[in-house]
């Protein structure tokens, strides 16, 4: 049976019907639908939901009544009462799971609300992105019935006081629909493992059973995945188990690092596409099948704006002033890095992701995801972005034919001025020199701001050559195992400090 063959329930077949209308229109119906929904909540109540609703411009003036959050704000004002088991807060009912997300960064878990109406919205994407799969060239689609390989949190949720918390993968499989059980690995009782060791060895223990074709998580860690299932079974590559593995479903993190070394250890070619889902939610996803990035959804339960990535709307440490210039999708430009407010249907509200994107296709509504807000190097104005620092690696390594799968970059004090310090993984053997050179030369190509500062106060580019161990040790250590975790691309603060403790050999505090 395949799964384009499933007869959907009434309410996804209706939603996936929705006209292709141009997006201006798609995201005032959807913020439309949300504060129709929401307006007797106390939040609507304070910020007026009816007004907004009566209003010639609801856009402008839901921008003009409602002031934009960021976590530590919104849950000080707003979503601390949910977690107290009050009703009718920021979203119609009781608010029963929460997503747990600490970012790449932070080392506090952050409750982010998820409601039945928000899962909804992101089924009814995930649908709408399975189905674009009979668009793509050469695809068997009899692979669409096989099994799909997930690596996410553990469904064993946590229970708190009248809600349950965990990663939005763990409580998505928890309440994934009945007609996808027969696909979904590595099934329920392995799903509910929360050690990440103990849950990997439990996956390999089972892939001689399993017909996969799909691969769904972080890179990092279904490579992982797939070299403990060769090494285990004494394959040549994943293909000798799972002859029908023909897509990869990933997000989170750019791929392009990880590419050489996972293209190692499959037999043929398989299809890769990418996804933006959050814990806030299914943001965007691949539509084309050679798409340079991935169309935004704008039709469902998302209402997102855009705030210009500049020194007029964020500080030096990348936090966004009180009242930014924010723009609806019709506003924005091509080639521009935007931060990314949402508002959904679990009741976030004009809230600051952290995350990055520039539209490289504006008429399709097609983003890519240039790094945080958090995660960029500006020490004297070299504006560095993550998407700088992965188009360098990128190109470095295929000049050297290398595999670096993970790195990440600090600025440092060197003398009276400035250095970046790169930290890269690679178990081939590397001229460290040389691939400083490269990165440096690719980059001063790249970003005009870089160039600028490498003749002045940016004097140096350092660069040490790790193992990958090394770096998925720190996390380890750190706490950060599994799921949706990813290596930040920038070490800041603490972090930093813990980095550079933890390669020398000393203790770190572990979480």
């Amino acid at each position: 049976m395949a799964i384009l063959d499933i007869k959907l329930p009434n309410s996804i077949l209706k939603a996936l019907r929705l006209p292709q209308n141009n997006p201006r229109r798609q995201q005032l119906r959807v913020l439309k639908k949300m504060l129709r929904k929401a307006r007797f909540t106390e939040f609507g109540q304070a910020y007026r939901f009816d007004e907004i609703l009566n209003s010639k411009h609801p856009g402008k003036k839901f921008q003009e009544l409602v002031p934009t959050f960021n976590y530590n704000k919104i849950y000080a004002a707003w979503w601390h009462k949910t977690l107290e088991g009050k009703t009718d807060i920021c979203w119609p009912g009781k608010i029963k799971f929460f997503a747990l997300s600490s970012g790449t960064s932070e080392s506090a878990s952050k409750f982010i609300p998820v409601t039945n109406d928000l899962l909804r919205g992101n089924k009814v994407v995930m649908i709408k992105q399975l189905l674009t799969l009979r668009n793509y060239e050469d695809i068997p689609l009899g692979a669409l019935g096989r099994g799909w390989l997930t690596l996410g949190g553990s469904t064993d949720l946590q229970k708190g006081p009248g809600y349950y918390s965990g990663d939005l993968s763990g409580i998505t499989q928890k309440k994934a629909p009945f007609w996808f059980q027969p696909f979904y690995k590595p099934g329920r009782k392995i799903a509910r493992v929360k050690d990440w060791n103990k849950k990997l060895e439990e996956i390999v223990d089972k892939a001689p059973e399993w017909d996969i074709s799909f691969l769904v998580g972080v890179p990092a860690w279904i490579q992982m995945c797939m070299e403990m299932v060769i090494e285990r079974y004494k394959l040549n590559n994943i293909h000798d188990m799972w002859p029908n593995l023909a897509f990869f479903v990933h997000g989170g993190v750019s791929f392009e690092p990880y590419k050489k070394g996972f293209e190692k250890l499959l037999g043929k070619p398989i299809t890769y596409i990418e996804t933006y889902l959050a814990s806030e939610g299914f943001i965007a996803y691949q539509e084309r099948q050679h798409a340079q990035g991935m169309k935004l959804v704008t039709n469902e339960h998302i209402f997102l704006e855009f705030v210009p990535f500049d020194e007029h709307n964020f500080d030096a440490n990348g936090d966004m002033i009180d009242n930014p210039e924010a723009l609806m999708i019709h506003e924005v430009e091509e080639g521009k890095d935007y931060a990314l407010l949402i508002s959904t249907t679990a009741g976030t509200w004009r809230y600051l992701i952290g995350d990055t994107v520039k539209f490289v296709d504006k008429e399709r509504c097609e983003v890519i995801i240039t790094g945080r807000t958090k995660h960029f190097l500006s020490l004297v104005g070299e504006h560095l972005s993550v998407d700088n620092m992965n188009k360098a690696i990128q190109l470095a390594g295929e000049e050297m034919n290398i595999c670096i799968p993970e790195f990440t970059v600090a600025g440092v004090p060197y003398g009276n001025f400035f250095a970046h310090h790169w930290y890269v993984a690679c178990n081939d053997s590397v001229d460290k020199s040389m691939l400083a050179k490269k990165i440096d030369a690719h980059l001063c190509l790249l970003n005009d701001d870089y160039a600028v500062e490498r003749k002045s106060a940016l004097k140096e580019v350092l660069l040490d050559v790790l193992s990958e161990k090394e770096f998925m040790n720190f996390m380890i250590a750190k706490g950060k195992i599994g799921g949706q975790h990813k290596f930040p691309r920038v070490l800041k603060g603490s972090m930093l400090k813990d980095w550079q403790k933890f390669i020398k050999g000393e203790p770190i505090e572990v979480q």
